[in-house]
């Protein structure tokens, strides 16, 4: 059943485990996410950037392939449609309106007054509708960055100030994570993250899962992240079998097959990553 996120990140939150954020590209990709946590009986947000809701066809068509997905495989299990930095109040908006239970809205470019007030008026538009809100303070770097010099960590301060001020549901801040693989080691501000959770009663979050070494993923959920978001190690582990597939066999060229053979890799990535996060 679709549902938003409050529920399962409360949970997490208290019981020190971090719930998954697996980012969507596809009608595979949402078939196989679904179907391993499923089989798992663990709560899985299913994030979605604007870019591959463009690529999907909108909002309206993901809603409609997710609550249909839902029926037809049996899931039982409670599941989160989220925007993934959302980078206005009108693209939350077209993704609330279309079904989404939860929506990211990233303001982190912006100075910390700019990013209250559109935090605050996705929150207002979003909690009137049963819809949850997730903000970030600081800047979470990209692949491209470096690690050392392209994250501005999020201050204790900043944190407190966004939260008063709009009343979200969760927060993103950012304590040296980066989106993509990493260049370098990563280097996780621990004590920062700690007081922030110790200090807020919402749940943090902790963007650029993919490539940081498991022994931080554990401290990282020890000092209160309760939702880690995934995507580049679930397309590279996809890409890879499928490259491999093609190289074996030449000749094949229906669709189902090519990237079908990428399902059991992600799968196994899947399972990886919800014993890590200690979901289960």
């Amino acid at each position: 059943m679709l549902v938003n996120s409050k529920k399962m990140l409360l949970d997490a939150k208290e019981n020190h485990y971090a719930v998954p954020h697996f980012n969507i590209n596809d009608l595979e990709w949402t078939k196989y996410i679904l179907e391993k946590c499923n089989e798992l009986k663990v709560p899985v947000i299913l994030g979605v950037s604007e870019g591959a809701a463009k690529y999907m066809g909108g909002f309206n068509t993901i809603t409609g392939m997710v609550k249909g997905l839902i029926k037809d495989l049996n899931i039982e299990i409670p599941v989160c449609l989220h925007v993934d930095h959302g980078q206005s109040f009108e693209t939350c908006k077209k993704a609330i309106d279309a079904g989404f239970t939860s929506v990211m809205i990233d303001g982190s470019k912006y100075e910390l007054k700019e990013n209250i007030r559109i935090t605050k008026e996705v929150v207002e538009y979003a909690h009137e509708r049963g819809v949850t809100v997730e903000a970030e303070v600081g800047h979470i770097g990209g692949s491209e960055d470096n690690v050392t010099s392209s994250v501005l960590n999020a201050t204790l301060e900043d944190c407190q100030i966004l939260y008063e001020n709009t009343g979200i549901d969760s927060l993103a801040p950012a304590l040296g994570s980066v989106h993509g693989f990493y260049k370098g080691e990563p280097n996780l501000d621990f004590e920062t993250m700690k007081k922030i959770n110790d200090t807020l009663p919402i749940p943090l979050v902790l963007h650029g899962g993919s490539g940081i070494p498991d022994d931080k993923i554990t401290k990282a959920i020890e000092c209160g992240i309760a939702k880690i978001n995934v995507n580049t190690e679930l397309q590279y582990s996809w890409s890879q079998a499928v490259r491999e597939f093609l190289n074996n066999d030449s000749k094949s060229y229906d669709p189902r097959k090519v990237i079908g053979s990428g399902e059991k890799a992600m799968k196994e990535n899947i399972e990886k990553k919800v014993r890590l996060f200690k979901t289960r």
